[in-house]
């Protein structure tokens, strides 16, 4: 009986210190609850997709599950290697003579440029160079207001003329509008020369005409010069895009004041040209299943000279944009990690909020210029919001391409012009193949395929060759080498970029038959921005 009571008492006094120990266990898994960081939506989503495989007679679960941090990548992923090397160059050498010394009184040249404002661009600026092979007068360019994006109104909303006409005055003599002739406006003759006209195809089918009726007028002037001029043209167009082309202070003014916000968040910044809006999908036939093919074919009809596109051989030509989430997951692989900020530069997405869930999952920092600046601010700029767009993708440190459209092409020539500041374009050929095929695969692997992948699509120096692609995407002639600083570092010169292209055996017996290299294939065509 004492016994009994003895172990009665012993449990007595023991009871309260398990019940007081308990209760400080419950109170400190509420607190972690509470402050611990939630899981990252990307992670919980893709973690769920799980495959089992056979490996050496053994199943093994293989799970794809993105690493916030981006993973382990081979390279600065803010800076392009050897870039320090390059630097652009175009000015005129002593063969090319001053503009007062050939340019004929008696000739004008007016050209009526098309597209949005970077298609528009690319105009103005090979309107320039034909100004000079003809020896001509060039009127400042009419841009084109009909467009169905409208961007902008004339020359001189978007570009600052006086500028243009100045800085260009050694090469081209430019005037505001045409002379009257005994007291009535010229009227000029009007024709369309064919795509890639080059300096003879200019000279026998243009020059007559100008010389018998003194003011000709080109319409629908886009893509309408050669890629293939001698250096001293392809110099000039190097001065006109880089250095003449500059926009309105007011322009300048608000798209810096965007840039300087994405400063204030972050030390670095990507600008993502996303290029998923329902006009570019629609524009160049690249449907994802049954409910875009009738919700876009309804917009595709707006352009009644559209010719019908295979969209299944569109996509496996790597001629279609990724998706929001296909974009965010190439990011990741190449070492991007959720605490990046990324600036979007689009327009209406297609599919809302739901297209953009993942990949603001995979980068919450996520802005446009629309998160960033208010409406009072905006709404003078309404018709240039693809100019503001364009300063802070151009001022990025890392720029995302989408889709090889027009504004994607200048900003890539832009920055290899300006030291070679990152330029990524996904090499969408291959990535549709890993993609669609991602849940049978770890992450490490899939990581690893698209950094291997990627080489060459990241705007590093003379990754794409010479002459390859559009000028003014690829302005070789414009790039100068920087030969003493290289031997100083013991840098060869002749090895750079070669390196790119260096695939080990099984890589290339993976994707045999498949372009490794960047080299835009594609005709020129009326690409949307």
């Amino acid at each position: 009986m004492a016994f009994q009571r003895r172990r009665y008492n012993y449990y007595k006094c023991l009871l309260p210190l398990i019940c007081a120990i308990s209760g400080a266990l419950l109170v400190v898994f509420a607190l972690l609850s509470i402050f611990s960081p939630p899981p990252d939506d990307s992670d919980r989503r893709i973690s769920k997709q799980v495959k089992y495989g056979v490996n050496d007679e053994k199943k093994v679960a293989v799970v794809f599950k993105v690493p916030r941090d981006g993973g382990r990548s081979d390279r600065d992923i803010w800076r392009s290697r050897n870039a320090e090397f390059f630097y652009g160059c175009c000015n005129a050498s002593i063969k090319f003579p001053n503009a007062n010394a050939i340019t004929r009184n008696d000739r004008y040249l007016v050209i009526a440029t098309c597209g949005g404002l970077n298609q528009q661009r690319t105009g103005i600026v090979d309107a320039v160079v034909v100004a000079r092979i003809l020896n001509a007068t060039l009127v400042i360019p009419k841009l084109d207001q009909k467009f169905y994006w409208k961007d902008v109104s004339d020359f001189s909303n978007t570009f600052d003329a006086n500028w243009f006409m100045t800085f260009l005055s050694k090469d081209v003599k430019i005037i505001e509008q045409l002379p009257k002739k005994r007291r009535r406006t010229w009227s000029p003759i009007k024709l369309r020369v064919p795509r890639k006209c080059n300096e003879a195809c200019y000279i026998d089918r243009v020059l007559p005409l100008l010389q018998q009726s003194h003011v000709v007028q080109l319409d629908n002037f886009d893509y309408r010069l050669s890629n293939k001029l001698r250096d001293d043209l392809q110099k000039l167009r190097c001065r006109v895009n880089y250095h003449a082309l500059k926009f309105t202070d007011p322009i300048l003014k608000m798209g810096n004041e965007l840039v300087r916000r994405m400063r204030l968040r972050s030390k670095h910044y990507i600008a993502l040209h996303l290029r998923f809006e329902p006009d570019m999908l629609a524009f160049s036939g690249c449907y994802y299943g049954e409910k875009e093919k009738n919700e876009l074919g309804s917009i595709r009809r707006i352009w009644k000279t559209l010719h019908i596109n295979n969209r299944e051989m569109q996509r496996k030509e790597g001629r279609c944009p990724l998706t929001p989430e296909e974009v965010g997951l190439m990011l990741r692989a190449l070492g991007y990690g959720s605490d990046v900020h990324i600036y979007v530069a689009s327009g209406e997405v297609y599919g809302g909020e739901e297209s953009l869930a993942p990949l603001k999952a995979l980068f919450p920092h996520f802005y446009s210029k629309d998160t960033i600046a208010t409406k009072m601010e905006l709404e003078p700029f309404s018709s240039y919001s693809a100019a503001l767009d364009f300063i802070v993708c151009d001022e990025s440190d890392v720029f995302v391409t989408n889709y090889n459209g027009n504004m994607a092409r200048i900003l890539a020539g832009r920055r290899k012009y300006y030291g070679h500041k990152p330029t990524i374009r996904p090499n969408a050929k291959i990535l549709k193949n890993l993609f669609s095929s991602k849940e049978n695969t770890t992450w490490e692997e899939f990581a690893s395929t698209v950094r291997t992948f990627q080489r060459g699509f990241m705007g590093e120096p003379r990754e794409v060759r010479a002459h390859k692609g559009q000028f003014l995407e690829n302005p070789s002639k414009c790039i100068c080498e920087d030969t003493a600083k290289a031997k100083a570092a013991n840098v060869d010169l002749r090895k750079v970029g070669k390196e790119e292209m260096l695939l080990d055996s099984q890589d290339i017996g993976l994707y045999k038959g498949t372009r490794l290299d960047y080299e835009d294939d594609s005709s020129d065509s009326d690409e949307l921005r």
